[in-house]
């Protein structure tokens, strides 16, 4: 570098780009590359490049050189590695395992013990997923769509499918993990005892996924639903005049009988002195 600013910068000046370049390809091959060189025993560079280094040479790749930056992550529990501030998945396999990651401005490699296992757009921040990497049985769960749960709701009975359409009849997306929870618990109990258990949850009135697995860990699919009040708690007067009081109990009726001859005194002042029997009491005839 001293060299090449004392002979060739020093002292000079360009108009423009083109000039300066125009000047350092001539000063290469006129000046630098005719001068005897002390390491190559007093040879000129021009001389030692075409009669060593000339036949080595290669062509220049097909592709332009692209800058990179490599980082080191360990796959997560998730399938998932750290590269930036985005998390890529990785083949479920390479969990626990350190892999390193080559980050360009378009496209994020990650590579284990120099082999590379995963390929992924570059995404400035967020989660980048490839459901490809999740083991054969996450895979069949990530695929089950609204549609999906709906028409095997319906093949497995009349109350599944009506828990189904009831928790995905509004915000799909955000409960779809529970419409696929209360199909998932038929591969462990049966799509009978499911069946069982959707009815018993309606019947209870809280068609939930954990109201229907608790149902199915008790076993109590098959038991009688609790009586139930018939008002849903609301006020007896909403129900109408045959309703309002549907659940007084009537009094008993006095067995009591008055002759139709009967005379009731009224005037205690004349009658019978009030130490005598009877005093103020009816009379009969």
């Amino acid at each position: 570098m001293p060299y090449i600013r004392d002979s060739f910068w020093r002292g000079r000046q360009f108009a423009s780009l083109e000039a300066m370049q125009v000047a350092a390809t001539e000063w290469c091959t006129e000046v630098a590359g005719r001068r005897s060189c002390r390491p190559l025993d007093g040879a000129a560079p021009a001389a030692v490049f075409a009669a060593v280094e000339a036949g080595a040479l290669q062509s220049l790749p097909g592709k332009a050189f692209v800058l990179a930056t490599w980082s080191t992550a360990t796959v997560g529990p998730d399938i998932h590695a750290k590269v930036g501030k985005t998390i890529y998945s990785v083949p479920w396999r390479f969990i626990g395992q350190r892999v390193d990651a080559r980050e360009t401005p378009l496209v994020v490699q990650i590579f284990h013990k120099g082999q590379l296992i995963a390929t992924h757009g570059r995404k400035p921040q967020g989660k980048q997923t490839d459901f490809g990497h999740y083991p054969p049985e996450k895979i069949a769960f990530r695929m089950r769509t609204p549609t999906w749960c709906r028409t095997r709701a319906t093949e497995i009975g009349l109350a599944c499918a009506q828990v189904i359409d009831g928790l995905l009849e509004v915000n799909a997306l955000f409960r779809l993990r529970a419409a696929q929870g209360v199909l998932g618990l038929a591969d462990k109990h049966g799509t009978a005892r499911l069946e069982a258990a959707c009815a018993k949850a309606i019947a209870v009135g809280n068609p939930s996924y954990r109201t229907i697995k608790g149902i199915l860990v008790a076993g109590a699919e098959t038991d009688p639903p609790p009586p139930s009040a018939g008002d849903g708690g609301a006020a007896a007067h909403l129900h109408g005049p045959s309703q309002l009081f549907a659940n007084v109990i009537p009094l008993p009726t006095p067995n009591v009988t008055l002759e139709a001859d009967t005379v009731i005194a009224d005037d205690d002042r004349g009658g019978p002195g009030d130490d005598e029997p009877g005093a103020g009491m009816a009379v009969l005839a």
